[in-house]
C-alpha cells in the first residue's frame, strides 16, 4: 500500500519503483517505527483526536505485528518503505482505525523520529563497547605496570617505557571516544514527532508526552530543522570514524609487534588465521581487518557530510541515503570494538624480548645527557658530547654502558663519574620519570 497516490493519473514506472524504494534497508528500523507509532497512538488518544477505542486497536494490534515480525510470522516486504509496510499491515487487521494512526504525523517527522531512536540505541551499544574495552585496557595496565620496553619516535627506539604507559595511552584514546560519543548523545537526544512535513501540526497535539515517552529529554524547537535535521548522525558517524583511527592504529602496532622480527607479543590462536600453502603461517587476520575496516568508516563520515551539504530546507528524497551511508559501518564499528577487546585479553606479551629490545638503540642516551645537565653541563652541550659518544659506540659497535670512563671523559671534559652506569640504567632510566 502506497502512502500517497490521490493525485497521480499512472502508477510509477516500475525501474523508478525499485530506484525509489528504501524497504530494503529500513526495515531494520521496524522496532522503532512500531515503537514511534505506539507513543503517536496514545497521544491522539490523550488529546482526544481519535477515540479511546481507537486508539486500544491501534496499540493492540501494533504489539502484535512487532511479535509476530519478530517470531518471523510475517516477513517485511512489498512496501516502499517500513512506515508503509507497518501501515498497510496495520489496516489489513483492523481496518479503518489503522488508518486512523497517520493523523497529525507525516512521514518527514517519523523518519526522522525512526532514525533517532534506532542511532540512539547503537550509539549507547557503542558506549558500552568502549567502556568494556577501556576497562580491558586499565586491567593491563596494571598488570604490566612494571614491565619495561622501549618506546618508539619515528618507529626508533628512543626512551624505556612501561608496558603499563603503553597501555595507558590507549586508554586516553578510548576515554576521550566515549566523551565525544555521550556528548553526541546529548545533542540527539531531542524528539521530532510532531514536526508535520515541516510546519507542525494544526491538530491540538501533545508533543511533550511524546517526547517523555519515548525517554528523549525534550521536544525539538524548529519543525523545519526536525524534519531535515541529520547532524547527530554525521557526529555519530565522525566519532565512529575516529574509534576506528584509534583501533586501527592499535590494529597496526599489535601487527607490527606480532612480527618474526619483533616477537613482542603472541596473538591467541582463537584470534588469528593460517595459510591455504604456506603450513608454517599464523596470520593476525583479525587485526588487520580492523585496520580495513576503519576505510569504511572514515569515508562514511565524509559521505554524510557531503550528503548534507546543500540541502535545501526542509526534507528533501536525499535523505533517504543516510542509512545506506550508516548502517553497515555503526555495525561493523561496533563489531571491531568488541574483536579489539576480546583480542587484547587473549595477547600473550614476551617480557624478556621486550627487556632484550632495550639493549639496543640507545635508548638511555637522554638520561645520559640529563646526567650531564645536573653536573653543570649546559643541555646543548651535553646533547652535542652524547650524540658524539653515540657515534663512538656504532663504530666500535658498542652500548653507551660498554665505554669506558675514560672513553666517555675524553667527548665530556672529564665531567662524567662511576655513578653513570648506574644513572643510565634501564630500572634507572624508567624510575626517573615516574612512568604509569
Amino acid at each position: 500500500m502506497a502512502l500517497w497516490g490521490g493525485r497521480f493519473e499512472e502508477g510509477l514506472n516500475k525501474r523508478a519503483y525499485i530506484f525509489n524504494e528504501s524497504l530494503s534497508r529500513d526495515k531494520r528500523l521496524y522496532k522503532e517505527d512500531i515503537e514511534g507509532s505506539i507513543a503517536h497512538a496514545e497521544m491522539l488518544k490523550k488529546q482526544n483526536i481519535i477515540t479511546a477505542n481507537e486508539a486500544d486497536n491501534i496499540v493492540k494490534a501494533l504489539n502484535q505485528i512487532l511479535l509476530d515480525i519478530e517470531n518471523k510470522k510475517i516477513e517485511i516486504k512489498d512496501a516502499e518503505d517500513i512506515h508503509s509496510f507497518v501501515e498497510a499491515e496495520l489496516v489489513k487487521r483492523i481496518g479503518t482505525d489503522g488508518k486512523r494512526l497517520h493523523t497529525a504525523r507525516s512521514r518527514n517527522d517519523q523518519v526522522a523520529l525512526d532514525m533517532k531512536l534506532y542511532t540512539r540505541k547503537r550509539l549507547d551499544e557503542s558506549i558500552i563497547l568502549i567502556e568494556k574495552l577501556i576497562d580491558t585496557f586499565n586491567i593491563q595496565k596494571e598488570k604490566y605496570k612494571t614491565v619495561i620496553m622501549p618506546g618508539f619516535t619515528h618507529l626508533q627506539k628512543a626512551q624505556p617505557i612501561t608496558l603499563g604507559l603503553y597501555f595507558g595511552a590507549f586508554v586516553e584514546m578510548f576515554e576521550r571516544d566515549k566523551s565525544r560519543l555521550t556528548d553526541t548523545r546529548k545533542r540527539l537526544n531531542e524528539c521530532p514527532l510532531g514536526s508535520g512535513a515541516l510546519a507542525g501540526s494544526d491538530y491540538d497535539i501533545d508533543r511533550e508526552f511524546v517526547s517523555t515517552k519515548l525517554l528523549f529529554d525534550k521536544p525539538t524547537n524548529n519543525t523545519m530543522d526536525s524534519v531535515s535535521d541529520r547532524d547527530y548522525l554525521a557526529e555519530y558517524l565522525f566519532d565512529l570514524s575516529l574509534i576506528m583511527t584509534h583501533l586501527s592504529r592499535l590494529a597496526e602496532e599489535m601487527i607490527i609487534f606480532n612480527t618474526n622480527d619483533y616477537q613482542y607479543i603472541t596473538i591467541s590462536d582463537k584470534f588469528s588465521t593460517g595459510s591455504s600453502i604456506m603450513p608454517q603461517k599464523k596470520n593476525p587476520d583479525i587485526f588487520e581487518l580492523i585496520r580495513g575496516k576503519s576505510a569504511s568508516s572514515i569515508a562514511s563520515s565524509q559521505a554524510m557530510l557531503t550528503l548534507l551539504k546543500a540541502l535545501p530546507l526542509a526534507y528533501d528524497k536525499d535523505l533517504q541515503e543516510d542509512k545506506r551511508i550508516s548502517f553497515e559501518v555503526i555495525d561493523d564499528v561496533n563489531f571491531c570494538i568488541e574483536m579489539a577487546e576480546a583480542n587484547i585479553k587473549e595477547i600473550t606479551w614476551n617480557e624478556k624480548r621486550l627487556l632484550d629490545a632495550c639493549k639496543g638503540g640507545f635508548i638511555d642516551a637522554t638520561d645520559f645527557s640529563d646526567y650531564l645537565v645536573k653536573k653543570g653541563v649546559a643541555f646543548r652541550d651535553a646533547h652535542k658530547m652524547v650524540g658524539e659518544l653515540v657515534l663512538l659506540c656504532e663504530k666500535e659497535n658498542k652500548v653507551l654502558s660498554e665505554l669506558t670512563l675514560d672513553e666517555i671523559n675524553k667527548i665530556c671534559e672529564g665531567k662524567v663519574e662511576i655513578d653513570i652506569y648506574d644513572s643510565i640504567s634501564l630500572e634507572a632510566c624508567v624510575k626517573a620519570r615516574r612512568l604509569v
